[in-house]
């Protein structure tokens, strides 16, 4: 059996399929899947009598969804495909690809995390697509997930941006997609998706002046600028390219000079794929690779080579090191000599790890933040029941204030601020090590700095952690909470209303609105807030669910928040 992508022209119903007939299947049922995901379960092939043609032994029923979602949007992608062999048994093909399948990750990003995980570990795409049962372009087009920035990646995972939208945005620059985002979370604007989506990043010829590697005053063109001021472009498509393809030629050259091996310039229509790639160093035959967007963006990678130059870059490296150029005949040491000397080093070591307790908070840290073989933390997704939680959060004070600190903390690390998280990267070894060396250059003060961010990044929302630690800490939250729009929309409950109700306006207030409608003791409430409406303001109300500690307003129960207080309330009433 062999797995390949073929054009959907290409492919017809074989006549010994058991679902053979003239009429369409219902596909109602898969075709919701197909528009949003694509064809996951391959087709089962055998070739008809031409070697670029093949007839579908199984899955009819995927190929005409697939051709439904073809018409409707005028343009076919290929199909995966099982090409069956001569004595291949078709129904058990059939099982193992659906086996395989299975062994997936439900969404994309989970898919992506665990194949980068893989590739970490030293597999190849060929590896992971054999294991899966996907063709080698399945693979890639899921680790090309990895040049999103965090944060489009979430979107994708929640559903808020469907498959087209992030295909064309993996081939996005990051400053790209940091545009592309601003206007994703702006509620008056409408971010580009689709075929829009693609003609936004790469139909135009408008390239503005802030991509340009040259002195804007050696452009000797006309520069065109808005109304205010703000943005500029070069009215002269091909005469920026001109100067900026020199400028890149410098560049090169410059790289070159400070002793790099090789520098390739990609052209407009490559992409550089870091999975694709592994980190070397210059001294150990390191690349510097050029990329450049339709638009004009010049990204530089420094200090990398693909999987096959690395390995050969290795291998080339332990023999120049050697003694002697032969190679030995058995390695230096056998297994067991190798987990004897491994596991002593491993007990002396944490030994004296045990009296430097500064070096050991350092390594903490950086386990947390890029993980191990034996450590994966996973930070809070702070996921939204809906738009309007969503967006109360968004502009949440105390949200607001946590991102500026976290973009402090980022540059402490020596990292870009991409809007993702600190900790939860579960890396490999050499990442941990890398991060502990630098822990080690900054001050404790520094350091406990990061450790708050990690640590608040990995508390789980609606935890009784929660619950403690705001006791502990004495929060109040009325410095950077106050009811809100979404507070009042999301509160339905007449009885709760007609309680918080008298907390503001006093009981006589709400015993005469006892019978109003919800809205109206809403509209109340409120106006007590505002002092509007003759009421008199009233600074500073929390409801008692956002106290610390928690408070119910019933005996019904049915409030996580309370259920976790009375968890660990016994553990701090002494304090």
């Amino acid at each position: 059996m062999q797995l390949a992508h073929v054009s959907i022209d290409q492919l017809s119903i074989a006549a010994a399929n058991m679902r053979h007939s003239k009429r369409a299947p219902d596909i109602a049922d898969i075709l919701p899947s197909v528009r949003a995901r694509g064809v996951l379960v391959p087709l089962l092939v055998r070739p008809n009598g031409s070697p670029d043609t093949f007839e579908i032994v199984a899955g009819r029923r995927r190929y005409f969804a697939a051709k439904t979602v073809a018409d409707e949007r005028g343009k076919a992608a290929p199909l995966p495909c099982a090409i069956m062999e001569d004595g291949d048994d078709a129904d058990a093909l059939e099982a193992s690809l659906i086996e395989n399948i299975a062994r997936l990750d439900p969404d994309e990003v989970s898919q992506w995390e665990t194949f980068s995980r893989l590739i970490r570990e030293g597999r190849t795409i060929a590896d992971i697509a054999a294991t899966f049962g996907l063709t080698e372009h399945q693979v890639k087009r899921i680790l090309a997930l990895g040049e999103l920035l965090p944060r489009i990646r979430e979107a994708y995972r929640r559903e808020e941006i469907d498959a087209e939208t992030v295909r064309h945005l993996t081939m996005a620059s990051k400053a790209q997609q940091k545009d592309w985002l601003a206007l994703f979370a702006d509620p008056d604007n409408r971010a580009p998706r689709g075929w829009q989506l693609k003609q936004w990043l790469f139909g135009g010829q408008s390239i503005s002046t802030k991509v340009a590697l040259f002195a804007i005053e050696d452009y000797p063109g006309l520069i065109v600028s808005d109304l205010f001021g703000e943005e500029s472009y070069f009215a002269d498509a091909d005469l920026f390219w001109l100067k900026q393809n020199e400028a890149i030629a410098a560049t090169r050259n410059a790289f070159l000079e400070a002793g790099w091996s090789e520098v390739i310039v990609l052209e407009p229509s490559q992409h550089f794929h870091a999975w694709d790639h592994e980190k070397t160093p210059k001294k150990k035959g390191g690349k510097v690779f050029i990329s450049v967007s339709h638009r004009g963006e010049v990204a530089c990678h420094e200090g990398w080579l693909s999987h096959k130059q690395a390995r050969r870059a290795r291998a080339n490296g332990e023999a120049a090191e050697a003694e002697t150029p032969d190679k030995p005949s058995r390695p230096e040491v056998t297994g067991p000599m190798q987990n004897y000397v491994d596991l002593h080093r491993h007990a002396i070591v944490r030994l004296a790890l045990l009296d430097r307790p500064a070096a050991a908070l350092r390594l903490m840290v950086a386990h947390a933040i890029a993980g191990s073989s034996l450590w994966q933390v996973r930070t809070e997704p702070q996921r939204a029941a809906n738009e309007i939680v969503a967006a109360s959060l968004s502009a949440c004070k105390a949200e607001t204030a946590f991102t500026d600190k976290r973009r402090e903390v980022l540059a402490l690390l020596g990292e870009p601020d991409e809007g993702g998280a600190v900790a939860g990267r579960n890396g490999g070894d050499f990442g941990t090590a890398s991060l502990f060396a630098h822990l080690l250059t900054l001050s404790d003060d520094d350091v406990m700095r990061v450790l708050g961010i990690v640590m608040a990044e990995t508390l789980e929302a609606g935890s009784a952690v929660i619950e403690a630690l705001g006791n502990h800490l004495n929060v109040d939250t009325a410095a950077c909470w106050q009811p809100d729009d979404a507070f009042f929309d999301l509160l339905r409950d007449r009885e709760i209303a007609n309680s918080m109700l008298a907390e503001i306006g006093g009981k006589h207030v709400a015993d005469g609105n006892v019978a109003e409608k919800v809205k109206t003791q809403k509209t109340i409430i409120r106006d007590f807030l505002s002092g509007e409406n003759g009421r008199q303001k009233v600074e500073a109300w929390l409801p008692r669910w956002m106290k610390f500690p928690v408070e119910s307003y019933t005996d019904r129960g049915g409030l996580r928040t309370a259920d976790q207080w009375a968890r660990v309330r016994s553990l701090f009433d002494c304090q």
